[in-house]
């Protein structure tokens, strides 16, 4: 089938030319950035007042790039005077100083730069420093539901949701195709990539064996409440000397680059952030599945919250884990705008006490904000108890918090 165009994503973008603004796509690698900018260059291309200048450093016909020096020169050799010259750099880090050519050229008349990266930190700390803050981050994710149906050009069914939750939303996976065995080798593959070139390369990480020891145990704990010193105990059981800071120095290179997310809990009755004990989800839950086994007993859970997790968050929410006393409620989403859901999430709701638990932990927040329990209970599309929303999960993946 020919491209698939993410149209979300490409309105950003286009919402963001003509405000002398670098763009900055952001993201785990593999996740779509390289095809964006492509599509982004091929939609310009076509029309004769644009010029584009385009470099994949992922391509050997760009080796020669290989510090702000080359860039420039590469630069001035395809620019073209009289016309919009579209600058278009995709994995930007692997060009040393890269932030002074996009700098230099932010400055110039008629030009536009989008460049795509594959550590948050990197980007987010070079391009404050030397630019001021001029520009824009759209952060890239995994394909939602919606777009692995469009993607895979299958029907909406109970059939298709289960294929996501296990295989996940790498766009590769169009061309591998969805035989478990040939997804998990793909997405095994590019989590090595990943920690090879953005985790121990760039961070002179000197225990590798540890670090995928590491995500391992983040993708068995997924969803969890953990601590790094619980995580050096643990490992210490396994034989491997670790100290905490350790633990979290490699955790924090891990959330630079995508594959995991860092959420912390929040104190509702308090309204503060806990500076400790955090839960950790995984950008694609295919990868996740590859580390920890999707298909295990007891893992659905962990899957439906980290699949929940991330659509929560490409609703546009910042979302915490909420701490209500003894209670936990799974996430607490909000807006700049001030909006605010609480969102509880559950494999079935089975039996009374199983609704006790969800619903419960819900009735005892004292405030307006909606209040919603998604699960894959059968029959349930949307249904009110007291003022709580139950949703069936694929009608959440489809249409959103309704």
């Amino acid at each position: 089938m020919g491209n698939i165009i993410r149209k979300p994503y490409l309105d950003k973008i286009e919402q963001a030319f003509g405000k002398d603004t670098i763009i900055v796509l952001v993201g785990q690698r593999r996740i779509g950035k390289s095809y964006l900018l492509r599509q982004l260059r091929d939609e310009k291309a076509k029309d004769g007042s644009n010029n584009i200048i385009f470099v994949d450093k992922e391509k050997k016909d760009f080796d020669a790039i290989r510090d702000y020096r080359d860039l420039n020169a590469f630069i001035d050799e395809h620019r073209v005077e009289g016309k919009t010259n579209y600058i278009l750099v995709d994995e930007i880090q692997d060009i040393e100083e890269f932030e002074r050519t996009v700098r230099s050229y932010r400055e110039e008349p008629d030009t536009e730069i989008v460049i795509t990266g594959s550590n948050s930190l990197m980007l987010s700390s070079e391009l404050t420093t030397l630019i001021g803050g001029r520009y824009k981050e759209i952060y890239i994710q995994a394909l939602s539901y919606n777009e692995f149906l469009t993607f895979h050009q299958l029907p909406d069914n109970d059939e298709s949701l289960s294929e996501y939750i296990n295989l996940g939303g790498l766009p590769g996976l169009q061309k591998i195709g969805l035989d478990e065995n040939d997804a998990r080798e793909y997405q095994q593959d590019v989590l090595n990539t990943v920690l090879l070139k953005d985790v121990i390369m760039r961070n002179n990480i000197r225990n590798p064996v540890f670090l995928e020891n590491l995500v391992r145990f983040l993708a068995d704990n997924t969803g969890k409440i953990i601590s790094a010193n619980s995580i050096s105990k643990f490992m210490r059981g396994q034989g491997q000397k670790i100290t905490s800071t350790a633990v979290i120095n490699y955790i924090k290179a891990l959330c630079e680059t995508y594959v995991i997310h860092k959420v912390s809990r929040y104190d509702i009755h308090g309204k503060r952030l806990f500076e400790t004990n955090d839960k950790y989800y995984f950008e694609d839950n295919g990868i996740r599945n590859c580390l920890g086994g999707g298909n295990r007993e007891g893992d659905i859970e962990k899957v439906m919250e980290n699949v929940v997790y991330n659509h929560l968050v490409r609703l546009g929410y910042e979302v915490t884990v909420g701490q209500l006393q003894a209670s936990e409620i799974d996430f607490v989403c909000s807006k700049p705008t001030g909006e605010r859901v609480y969102v509880q999430v559950a494999y079935i709701i089975a039996d009374d006490a199983t609704r006790q638990r969800e619903f419960g932990n819900l009735r005892a927040i004292n405030d307006n904000y909606p209040k919603y329990v998604i699960s894959m209970t059968p029959l349930v599309n949307r249904n009110d108890d007291n003022g709580i929303i139950h949703l069936n999960l694929r009608k959440f993946l489809t249409e959103g918090l309704v």
